[in-house]
Parts: C-alpha cells; sequence; structure tokens
C-alpha cells in the first residue's frame, strides 16, 4: 500500500526541496563573494515570515505588500551585518567572521522571541486549501506557488548572474577579488549586494513555506542546517547544486519519512546526506581542488 503512496511524497518531497534550494542558494551567494558560511541564513527565513505575519495581522497590510517589504527588510538586515559587525571586525580570520553570523544568528533568534513571543505563527495559503488531485497525490496550491516562484527566482539569478553587468561583475569579484580591484569593481558593493539577496531568497523561502508548516522564533534553525545541508550536498558554492542538492534532499527526506517513519525525518537527511558525502566528498557538482607544493 505504501508504494501507491509516491506520487504523494515525492510532491511533498518537491515542495520541501523547493525551500531547501532558496536558502541553499543563500549559502552559496556568500560563500561565493566572501569564502564565509553565514549561519544566520536560517534566520533570514525566520525573520522574513515573521515579518510578513506581523505586517498581515498586527498592521493589517494586504499580503502582496507584506511579501514585498518583509523580503525587502530582510535584505536590508542582510546588508546591515556585512556593513557592520562583518566589516568592521578587528580580527579578519575565516573562523572569526563565521563566528559573527552565528552571534548573528543568536540575536536574531532572541530579539524574535522577545518581538512575536513562542508561539507558531501561520497565514492562510495561497490559492485556498482546496487541493488539486493528480496521479493519486494531492497537490496544495500552495505547493504550486512555491515550485514556480522557486523557478522563477532561479531564472531570474541565472539571467543577472549571466547577462547583466552587475551579476557578470560579482561572478569576476568572486572569483579573484584582487583582479576585479584593478578592473574598478567595488568588492564591497558586490560583498553588500550578496548579502542582500541572501537574505532576500531567505525571506522568501519562510514566507512560502509558512502556510504548510507555521513559523517560530526557533524554526529557522533547523531550516538553516537542512539549507546548509543541501548546499553541501550539491557542491557547496554552486548555483546549481544547490538546486540539485535541495530538491534531491527534499525527496530523499519525504521518502524515508514515507517508508520508514516520520520520527526520524530531520535524522534520515542528515545520515543520506553524510552516506553521499563518503562516496564524493566534494558533492554532486563540486571540484576537488588539487594545491601543488
Amino acid at each position: 500500500m505504501l508504494w501507491t503512496l509516491v506520487p504523494q511524497f515525492l510532491v511533498s518531497g518537491i515542495t520541501n526541496g523547493s525551500i531547501y534550494a532558496l536558502i541553499a542558494l543563500g549559502f552559496c551567494l556568500i560563500q561565493n563573494a566572501t569564502g564565509l558560511v553565514n549561519f544566520a541564513q536560517g534566520d533570514f527565513v525566520m525573520l522574513g515570515a515573521m515579518i510578513a505575519v506581523f505586517l498581515m495581522q498586527g498592521l493589517h497590510v494586504p499580503m502582496l505588500p507584506a511579501f514585498l517589504i518583509a523580503v525587502l527588510a530582510v535584505a536590508a538586515v542582510g546588508v546591515a551585518l556585512e556593513q557592520g559587525p562583518i566589516r568592521h571586525a578587528r580580527n579578519r580570520e575565516v573562523l572569526t567572521l563565521v563566528m559573527i553570523t552565528v552571534g548573528a544568528s543568536i540575536s536574531l533568534r532572541g530579539a524574535s522571541m522577545i518581538s512575536w513571543g513562542k508561539n507558531a505563527h501561520i497565514y492562510p495559503p495561497l490559492g485556498g486549501e482546496l487541493p488539486i488531485v493528480f496521479l493519486h497525490a494531492a497537490i496544495m496550491p500552495q505547493s504550486l506557488w512555491i515550485l514556480a516562484l522557486s523557478l522563477v527566482v532561479l531564472g531570474s539569478l541565472y539571467l543577472f548572474f549571466h547577462r547583466t553587468l552587475l551579476g557578470k561583475a560579482m561572478r569576476a569579484a568572486a572569483d579573484n577579488p584582487q583582479g576585479a580591484l584593478l578592473l574598478g569593481i567595488s568588492v564591497r558593493r558586490v560583498v553588500s549586494l550578496a548579502f542582500a539577496l541572501a537574505g532576500g531568497l531567505g525571506a522568501l523561502a519562510g514566507i512560502l513555506v509558512t502556510p504548510i508548516t507555521s513559523m517560530s522564533y526557533d524554526a529557522g534553525l533547523m531550516l538553516g542546517l537542512k539549507g546548509f545541508a543541501a548546499a553541501i550536498l550539491g557542491g557547496y558554492g554552486s548555483t546549481l547544486g544547490a538546486v540539485v542538492g535541495g530538491l534531491l534532499l527534499g525527496v530523499l527526506e519525504s521518502m524515508g519519512a514515507g517508508f520508514i517513519s516520520s520520527a526520524y525525518k530531520d535524522a534520515l537527511a542528515f545520515v543520506i546526506l553524510l552516506a553521499i558525502l563518503f562516496v564524493r566528498p566534494a558533492g554532486l557538482f563540486g571540484h576537488v581542488r588539487v594545491r601543488r607544493l
């Protein structure tokens, strides 16, 4: 009987995997621009959802403007993180800068708990709650919105990085910061833009997933870890790998929960990750760097 539920597991996996892919893309943007792991990325997800909830339920702002304001607000938080503690840190060691993002994560969670409490928050899904039945799978309209908007974001990012001068400047600064400076590219502005895009992507992921799972002040921690796992699975720093890794992780997680037990859903995701990385340490689309001595 479980095999008849495979289409439903796939739908659930692709839905969650699209969220993981958006979060993983945020990790990859900052990794490519600075070489850092931003452990506040999951809290960007939580913050976007919480701001949207506050605007809609507290200030009665219509849904679409509330979503746009939330994305822009979290993008501004990302810029503030980069231009504040990260840029002005006296110790420029990578470990020190990573610990700054950990401190930012803790601070954002604490501020959110004080501002919105410990209760979970939710708002109505886009397109209503009547499912669409296809191949014995009940597909919620929110899942279609998640998939559609994720594809739009991915397509927009591809065009931005490959068809615009600013996007090419970001790629150049990520590949060779010193060379980019010689060409007149402001690496600082590029890094700030990377943090802004990462914040916006995180906020969008939080906004899209909240009608399905709800959101609380500490929910961003697990979502951030799964997005990080998806980025590593696909090949850390690879945008294509982030997308494939997110979708693969979501599907494997859903299948494991369906065929084994949902109680081990979170653990299964990381066990699968460890198994794949044991076979291919660089991830699916990563490349092993060889240093000559």
